[in-house]
């Protein structure tokens, strides 16, 4: 595999490429029942622990057990199953990436109706952006930073969060999972919603507590301290596309990538490699796309 489809700076490919043979090795020794893992697989999980082998390699034994444990999210990744759900424009991922370098996603809690849509099926939405973001060079360097927007929460939802629930997902933001999370932010936080963040808080390390922040009503004034205008939708106080636009395009991603996310459901152990000529719309074509209309 060539250096640009390894990614990275060049200075980090030397390492990196050792990274892969040790971290290869390593993994075979223990998964005996794999025979092979790709480059572009392990690739992820070094970028996501800074080329660190034995902290990678706990990483992706992590991701397998999880992967093992949690089969009712893991193996349904399906995009158009839960399409009524995206369709409310519950979740996005912004076409512009924030001054570090990181992908912004945003949640808008309000538009889950918690009797037409599990909690598990809202997380196997998040799941599925995760898997195909991690494909991402930049990603798999810079991270992601999530917004939550809980305007609309409701006892309903609180309901739909048990502590089993809360211990998968709090696995998945801290070792679990081969993406960085560089920053959550909460807005439109109401009090009721405390007894359920109390739940996942014990679960999460103090790295990922100290960046979660909270903004309240009047986010505006504080997100403008993290996101510059240019990244944010009008709705949270940027000049970037509409929520309803970047919300439309990413299902749209989902949707073009759901023989992807099947794949990957399906596989022993998640490696599916993608060649770049079938690679879905570059980050590039939808930032101008969106940004045009």
């Amino acid at each position: 595999m060539s250096g640009s489809e390894l990614g990275g700076d060049p200075e980090d490919l030397e390492p990196l490429g050792r990274g892969l043979v040790d971290l290869r090795r390593r993994a075979q020794q223990e998964l005996a029942s794999v025979r092979m893992f790709s480059d572009q697989f392990l690739t992820k999980f070094l970028w996501a622990r800074d080329l660190d082998v034995e902290l990678s390699l706990k990483l992706l034994l992590n991701y397998q057990r999880w992967r093992r444990e949690s089969p009712e999210i893991s193996r349904c990744l399906s995009p158009s199953s839960v399409l009524g759900l995206l369709n409310t424009t519950y979740h996005a991922v912004l076409p512009q990436r924030d001054h570090s370098g990181s992908r912004v996603l945003i949640y808008r809690i309000g538009q889950w109706d918690p009797k037409d849509w599990s909690a598990f099926q809202v997380f196997s939405v998040s799941l599925m952006t995760s898997e195909i973001i991690s494909m991402e060079t930049e990603t798999q360097t810079q991270g992601v930073k999530a917004i939550f927007d809980l305007q609309g929460w409701s006892l309903g939802h609180a309901l739909q969060v048990n502590p089993s629930l809360a211990r998968k997902i709090s696995s998945v933001l801290s070792d679990s999972f081969p993406l960085k999370v560089r920053g959550i932010h909460l807005v439109n936080e109401p009090m009721f919603f405390r007894p359920v963040f109390a739940m996942i808080r014990p679960f999460l390390p103090d790295k990922i507590r100290k960046r979660i922040h909270m903004h309240g009503a009047d986010f505006q004034d504080t997100l403008s301290d993290f996101f510059s205008p240019s990244v944010l939708p009008p709705e949270y106080g940027g000049e970037g596309p509409g929520i309803e636009g970047v919300c439309q395009a990413w299902t749209n991603q989902l949707l073009q990538s759901e023989k992807l996310l099947q794949q990957i459901a399906t596989h022993p152990t998640g490696d599916i490699t993608i060649p770049p000529e079938d690679c879905w719309i570059s980050e590039t074509v939808e930032a101008e796309q969106l940004l045009e209309g």
